[in-house]
């Protein structure tokens, strides 16, 4: 874990706690899983940007990106990184503190290095119902109720 900009534990004190929280419990539930690195990375909008920019041809910051290791002797899955002001502008729209957000998309960034993803409806369906239950788990409501609400 490493965070590089500081408003992440200015904003969660305990973010370090509430990050490690969230990816061990998506990995709690995948007990097939052999390996569990994981770096994860808390930065700053112009680094995501970058990244995003750099690895995927996108060039705006997004909240958070993740990318796959590939099978290695080490276990590591992969790599994630945050955007502080994406996340935290994201939580005050959407009226929910940054630590249930950060949570969230943690847990978000893990599923998609375990290979899952939202690119159909099914698939997000599938996704979503597991963010809810591991959410859950976790003591933080449902990150999709507004969204729901609103359709």
């Amino acid at each position: 874990m490493e965070i590089e900009d500081e408003a992440w534990t200015k904003s969660a004190e305990d973010a370090e706690a509430l990050v490690w929280r969230a990816a061990q419990a998506v990995l709690d539930a995948h007990e097939d899983i052999d390996g569990q690195g994981i770096v994860i990375l808390l930065t700053d909008d112009d680094s995501v940007q970058a990244l995003n920019r750099d690895f995927r041809h996108k060039d705006y910051a997004t909240n958070v990106l993740s990318f796959p290791s590939p099978p290695n002797p080490e276990g590591q899955i992969g790599d994630i990184a945050l955007a502080y002001g994406v996340c935290a502008r994201e939580a005050a729209e959407q009226g929910k503190p940054l630590a249930h957000h950060l949570q969230h998309l943690v847990a978000h960034g893990v599923l998609h290095l375990l290979g899952y993803d939202h690119e159909s409806d099914d698939e997000a369906e599938a996704m979503e119902a597991l963010e809810r239950e591991i959410l859950a788990g976790l003591d933080v409501p449902d990150p999709y109720a507004s969204d729901e609400e609103g359709r």
